[in-house]
């Protein structure tokens, strides 16, 4: 099995289909921003705050390039990793890239109770997700496949999923 990169917004289920798919594959899911977390010993609130978006997006691609040493992963990324076209070369040259979208109106309902997002930390939440997804959507739309996850269950994106995989190999 070659990688699977799920990216799409916060809140379009790239965590818990990960969970899913890991478990359905019997490997471990492997969340970018997780390891990233984990090799700077601090949040991505800290790293942006302190850092800025510039240097954790660095630290995201170099994050990826490492993944890419593996095979048959399951592999959440952050939502922003797509602003980089390099990183999309790199998902589609070594897996396959997975978008999950949803409607602003759902990723708003399933968000905004975190308090770990930076991007959402304005005035106006819902519009700051109208705008990022208007600047990320022709990202997004290069992958090999687009879900939208508005009203389906994790099975239901899991079983797109598993379909599509299957008849591409």
């Amino acid at each position: 099995m070659r990688n699977i990169y799920l990216v799409g917004f916060m809140g379009t289920g790239k965590t818990a289909v990960g969970r899913a798919l890991a478990k359905k594959f019997k490997v471990e899911l492997v969340d970018i921003d997780d390891l990233i977390v984990k090799k700077e010993n601090r949040s991505i609130n800290d790293i942006f705050s302190q850092s800025k978006e510039p240097y954790f997006r660095k630290l995201e691609q170099e994050t990826l390039r490492e993944i890419t040493l593996g095979n048959g992963q399951v592999v959440a990324c952050g939502g922003g990793i797509v602003i980089n076209p390099d990183n999309i070369a790199i998902m589609k040259k070594s897996g396959t890239m997975i978008a999950l979208t949803a409607r602003p109106e759902i990723i708003y309902e399933r968000v905004k109770r975190a308090s770990h997002r930076p991007l959402l930390k304005v005035a106006d939440p819902l519009e700051k997700i109208k705008e990022l997804l208007a600047l990320r959507k022709p990202y997004y739309e290069q992958a090999h496949v687009v879900i939208d996850t508005s009203a389906l269950s994790v099975q239901e994106v899991m079983r797109h999923i598993l379909d599509w995989v299957n008849s591409h190999d």
